[in-house]
């Protein structure tokens, strides 16, 4: 699920803007509709992953890809794509973002080849990254500070959880009545409406005209973070001693050795690295990587379990997600009150072992499982943990840091998220891989699904561990290693 973008300080809109500007409930329903449509594309594909590769014959591991290609992209350029709503006015942004979404979900939804779908899932990424943040400081800019903005960034939330957590059910009936296809081509009339209703209705505002975009470092964490998942993909055919899979992973930590030297070096960065002398920056940081590598790739597995295993139709697929969805939504809408009876590491802490347990008891898909038995109750405790650890997590990362670094922190607690569940796919789906290669049939699925599960919970055990020794309790106890 995407999270939320680094908030702007806010800037006073022109007297002539404020003539022009569109009812709020204009404006909360344009925003909300693009952060909606952003939030949904994380998840909606995932129940529509066998008509795909059926469709467009996709191997087993090239089928993360759909999946991989837009986080990856949408991770990268979230830092640089709140900068850029600052700099050259956040309706600019917002219209630059959502256009590029929306035609490249047409392009998607009309590929005939695989690489013309992950191409189109790469752009879609980047356009959900332009957009998203902005969706959030045109909120931040267009209500007063008070409860008119706080119940306006509550709606934003509740309709981001929202998104993920139908995303499921989307995708089934899409599939099932349509085409895979229309869980991309859906994007387009609804984004042509909004982009109509922002170019219209929206007014510009923008903050910090004399900052710089750094672009270089948004195109090398990036670059970096794809090549060292195609390097892990590549272990599983060639093997991890083979030039195939070793070249692209030397090359990609080269790269992100570059990314943290440009950053060091630029008057602007996108990360600045002094952030993470703080001890709550680095080791929530270092946590949510992790817990984001174990925590991502469940529904993927899911919906791969339920249909190419138990031959779940994709609306089957779909419904059986709901209690998944709402344990995750229960859990996030629980975790404020809860931390402050037990503490943000505390709760950080229990979730993730909710998760765990959840995880391994996940580990035991067979060939001949039920929904009752094999899929509910495990689901259910993932996602309650997934929603119970992220607040938390982002709260200590949050807590060191001044009030002019809040929403620069923020954003890089998501980004961490995003870049961790998508090494944690490429890992995970190649472990997945080599087991399914090792037998044949349903049994060989179930099998490789579960290991991935399995392997899944020790990453996430090895998060838990990192939460227990590095995370600082107190605020007292923040800053300070």
């Amino acid at each position: 699920m995407a999270g939320m973008p680094p908030i702007a300080t806010p800037s006073t809109l022109s007297a002539t803007e404020r003539r022009t500007a569109a009812p709020a409930w204009l404006v909360m329903l344009l925003v909300c509709a693009g952060q909606f449509l952003v939030v949904l594309d994380v998840s909606v594909v995932n129940v529509a992953l066998p008509a795909m590769r059926s469709g467009l014959g996709l191997t087993e591991l090239g089928l993360q890809w759909i999946v991989n290609a837009y986080v990856i992209t949408f991770a990268g350029f979230m830092l640089l794509g709140g900068r850029a709503a600052d700099i050259f006015g956040r309706k600019r942004i917002f219209v630059v973002g959502l256009a590029l979404f929306t035609v490249a979900s047409l392009a998607g939804g009309l590929a005939q080849q695989p690489w013309q779908l992950i191409a189109a899932r790469t752009i879609q990424g980047v356009g959900a990254a332009v957009l998203s943040p902005a969706t959030l400081t045109i909120l931040t800019t267009s209500f007063p500070a008070g409860p008119a903005r706080t119940r306006a960034i509550a709606t934003w939330t509740a309709v981001g959880a929202g998104g993920g957590a139908v995303g499921g059910l989307v995708g089934g009936v899409l599939t099932q009545y349509l085409s895979w296809r229309w869980v991309l081509l859906i994007n387009v009339p609804v984004g042509a409406l909004v982009l109509t209703g922002a170019a219209l209705w929206l007014a510009e505002s923008r903050h910090g005209t004399g900052r710089r975009l750094d672009v270089p470092g948004a195109l090398l964490v990036t670059g970096g973070l794809g090549l060292v998942a195609y390097g892990i993909v590549q272990t599983e055919t060639h093997g991890w001693g083979s030039a195939a899979a070793l070249l692209p992973l030397a090359a990609g930590l080269l790269v992100v050795a570059a990314f943290v030297a440009v950053e060091a070096r630029t008057k602007a960065p996108l990360m600045p690295l002094g952030l993470f002398r703080l001890r709550s920056a680095s080791s929530a940081n270092a946590a949510m990587v992790l817990s984001g590598a174990a925590m991502f790739s469940m529904w993927y597995f899911l919906s791969l379990y339920t249909q190419n295993v138990l031959s779940y139709s994709p609306l089957q697929a779909g419904l059986s997600f709901l209690p998944h969805s709402l344990s995750i939504v229960l859990g996030s809408k629980a975790a404020p009150r809860l931390m402050n009876r037990v503490g943000a590491k505390t709760l950080a802490v229990c979730g993730a072992v909710i998760s765990l347990c959840g995880m391994f008891w996940q580990s035991t898909l067979t060939v001949d499982g039920t929904y009752l038995g094999t899929i509910l109750g495990p689901g259910i405790l993932m996602a309650l943990g997934a929603g119970l650890t992220a607040t938390p997590i982002a709260a200590i990362a949050t807590s060191g840091a001044g009030p002019s670094e809040q929403g620069l922190v923020s954003g890089l607690i998501n980004t961490s998220r995003q870049m961790g569940g998508a090494l944690g796919l490429s890992v995970l789906s190649t472990v997945a891989a080599s087991q399914i290669a090792a037998g044949h049939g349903r049994a060989a699925l179930a099998s490789g699904y579960g290991t991935a599960f399995l392997v899944g919970g020790m990453v996430l055990a090895g998060s838990i561990v990192l939460m227990l020794l590095a995370l600082p309790r107190r605020r007292a106890d923040v800053g300070h290693g």
